[in-house]
């Protein structure tokens, strides 16, 4: 265990100097680790439309991406009062901070359980979406240990438990949630949004009969 905190310690010095040099990259780097979650907003946005011309399977995928993550932040906030982790910054006071100081504790990392949550939930509702927020997620990662709010550890566990919920609940839900996005994708007002031909739910065209005169 303390081999593994002391590699843990090493990285984020590395991360930690890497910032100290760069410090041109601060702005980016901290309004990312920061604000970057709207960008998994677009890609669910942009997911959503997609799912307007795919399958049932898909639109209902893709509503779990946008839910897996708030499920994920939900059973992720008691497990940071279980291990109680302080911050980096609050260990090591020399480091680099351009994180907001926080009372909340450091693992697992909020930010990259929901970004880890999308990241996974899209793969399931549409592989090149899902490989952007993939890479986002990392990104995310990189940039939370970046600003010092996170250890390594902390980050690399957020993104995988964050994808886990989404996964092991999508297979858990599936035979609920592919029936639910059926049921309101027949919806009146509705229907001509999300309907597509491949599931049959687009209304039959109208056929006036001809009169002999």
């Amino acid at each position: 265990m303390n081999h593994f905190r002391h590699l843990d310690d090493q990285i984020l010095f590395a991360v930690n100097s890497f910032a100290r040099n760069t410090p041109g990259l601060h702005g980016l780097i901290a309004g990312y680790a920061k604000y970057g979650l709207a960008l998994f907003l677009v890609l669910l946005a942009g997911a959503l439309v997609a799912a307007r011309h795919r399958s049932t399977r898909h639109l209902a995928a893709t509503g779990w991406a946008a839910l897996a993550p708030l499920l994920a932040l939900g059973l992720n906030q008691p497990l940071g009062h279980v291990f109680r982790e302080p911050r980096p910054y609050a260990t090591h006071p020399h480091l680099l901070r351009l994180a907001d100081v926080t009372t909340d504790f450091s693992f697992p990392s909020d930010h990259a359980v929901m970004a880890g949550a999308v990241a996974a939930g899209l793969l399931l509702a549409h592989r090149a979406l899902g490989s952007l927020a993939a890479v986002a997620a990392l990104l995310m990662a990189f940039a939370r240990v970046y600003i010092a709010a996170h250890y390594p550890w902390d980050v690399v566990a957020g993104l995988v438990f964050g994808a886990l919920v989404a996964l092991v609940f999508w297979v858990l839900l599936r035979s609920a949630l592919v029936p639910a996005a059926g049921w309101l994708r027949a919806q009146r007002g509705l229907r001509t949004v999300f309907a597509t031909p491949s599931d049959g739910s687009v209304p039959a065209t109208r056929v006036e009969p001809v009169r002999v005169r």
